[in-house]
């Protein structure tokens, strides 16, 4: 099942059992559906794929992320609590990340294919490695690897 068709179904499910933080939620995910088709020219209409999908689960999640943080810096648990709850409900319908292993793994292919052992080139290879995960890793732990690397 596509994520937007189960964002949708858990919604209702949502709504019927009155959960009101994870209603909240996936109505800002699918919000963010919308307004990520209208920025890239398209009708509020048209089917959101996973990939688009993906992308704006992504950016909901480095948001609570980052409240989460900013909120743990100024000593408002309350407020950070609620953030890790809303992440916690985002990271439902994301791809479980790669692992370290599997990357390194990948940034070593990379390396070598590239033939690039000089570490003022690091940021070439960390964004192949980017591009050849697909998203799938987090930019943090393939620039931790590649630096490794070096």
């Amino acid at each position: 099942m596509n994520i937007y068709k189960k964002i949708k179904e858990d919604l209702v499910s949502a709504m019927k059992s009155k959960n009101e933080s994870e209603k909240n939620v996936l109505k800002s995910v699918l919000s963010g559906f919308t307004n990520e088709l209208v920025a890239s020219g398209k009708t509020p209409q048209e089917k959101v794929e996973d990939d688009l999908a993906k992308k704006v689960l992504k950016r909901e999640a480095k948001k609570r992320k980052d409240a989460f943080d900013q909120f743990e810096k100024g000593g408002r648990a309350d407020l950070a609590e609620i953030e890790k709850i809303e992440l916690a409900i985002i990271e439902k319908y994301l791809p479980e990340p790669m692992s370290e292993d599997q990357i390194k793994k990948i940034a070593q292919e990379l390396q070598q294919e590239m033939e690039i052992f000089d570490s003022s080139k690091s940021g070439i290879l960390t964004g192949a490695v980017m591009k050849k995960t697909a998203g799938e890793a987090s930019g943090e732990i393939v620039k931790k690897i590649v630096e490794e690397l070096f």
